[in-house]
């Protein structure tokens, strides 16, 4: 007796980027299976990031902010995929939890988007104390290194959200810094200004790409993942990823890296550069691996001992200076909120 046809429902965070990027993966399974008796379906949902919009991310912990919830779904079969900005996911993912495909990225790099009526395309025209705003603090302590005449504060919100806040008239924003695929898949490519490419600011781990988390146990999602995955791509996130893993960093921890793969029949030439940076630009470690690989656990390998290079040459320290700075702002956070509470 046959199997009834399986209705596969996909879903990720209820912004606008993330309902397109979700819809890209659903056109691009409708099309590799036009035939199958599966069906594809989305739900959209509200994660703990979405919700706190006011305080910065640098206090507010990790990239399960962007996932637990989704998560929590999944593993009570609630839904069957996710799809997942995977600059956002965790490098550690729940028990039962697998990354199932990484379809082709984007271009990974940083965007300048400057306030309308502003003539300045780059940071090097603006005048000293002009406001930058990112959420990002890999992005401010790297350019606080070139830029220390320029003011880096924290914006929060989706893109629609950010644009709006740089648009606004009486807004402090003369720009802000955003990911570049991000603008284009909502179609708003056109403000953007100018590209802040390495090496003047490494883009975050997987940016630009899409990930699809899936049951460790679901052969079928597996199967369908496996026929999305771009091999460049995930080869290239793999390695990004294991540095980032090794290194211990979240979202808020200011690691940037860049890397290039030629696949040349079964493997290929991975180079990949890692970044640690001061908060306050002082200090900033780099470097660099160039080497044959031949299959995705290659890649992660070359990653792992990128951020053991980095350790050895002064990442450690920089690491755990900004540890301390965040717990000591979370303190101060928590004795401000009690003190409100009183």
């Amino acid at each position: 007796m046959s199997q009834p046809p399986r209705t596969f429902i996909l879903a990720s965070r209820g912004s606008q980027l993330a309902q397109i990027q979700t819809n890209l993966a659903l056109s691009s399974m409708q099309s590799l299976f036009p035939h199958s008796h599966s069906q594809f379906t989305t739900s959209f949902m509200s994660t703990a990031g979405d919700k706190n919009q006011s305080q910065a991310l640098y206090l507010l912990g990790g990239k399960a902010l962007w996932t637990k919830e989704l998560e929590v779904a999944l593993l009570q079969h609630q839904v069957d995929m996710l799809v997942h900005s995977f600059k956002d996911v965790p490098t550690v993912l729940p028990d039962g939890c697998v990354i199932g495909g990484v379809m082709e990225r984007e271009d990974p790099v940083d965007s300048l988007v400057v306030k309308k009526g502003v003539a300045w395309k780059t940071l090097d025209e603006f005048p000293e104390g002009s406001v930058v705003g990112t959420s990002s603090v890999r992005r401010a302590a790297q350019l606080k290194r070139k830029y220390p005449k320029l003011v880096f504060m924290d914006v929060r919100g989706n893109l629609n959200t950010r644009m709006a806040k740089l648009d606004a008239p009486d807004g402090p924003y003369t720009a802000i810094i955003l990911a570049k695929a991000g603008m284009v898949r909502l179609g708003m490519g056109d403000r953007l200004t100018s590209d802040l490419a390495p090496p003047l600011l490494y883009h975050a781990v997987s940016q630009g790409a899409l990930a699809i988390e899936i049951r460790s146990d679901d052969a079928e999602a597996r199967a369908i993942c496996e026929k999305l995955t771009h091999r460049e791509t995930a080869w290239r996130c793999a390695a990004e990823r294991a540095c980032l893993r090794t290194l211990e960093g979240g979202c808020s921890v200011p690691v940037g890296v860049g890397s290039e793969l030629t696949l040349d029949g079964n493997g290929g030439r991975l180079r990949i550069t890692g970044c640690v940076t001061a908060l306050d630009g002082s200090k900033h470690v780099e470097c660099t691996m160039e080497e044959e690989v031949r299959s995705e656990t290659q890649a992660e390998d070359v990653g792992t001992r990128l951020a053991v290079r980095l350790i050895e040459t002064g990442a450690k320290e920089i690491l755990d200076a900004i540890t301390i700075d965040r717990e000591e702002k979370i303190k101060v956070a928590q004795e401000k909120d009690e003190q409100i509470a009183v």
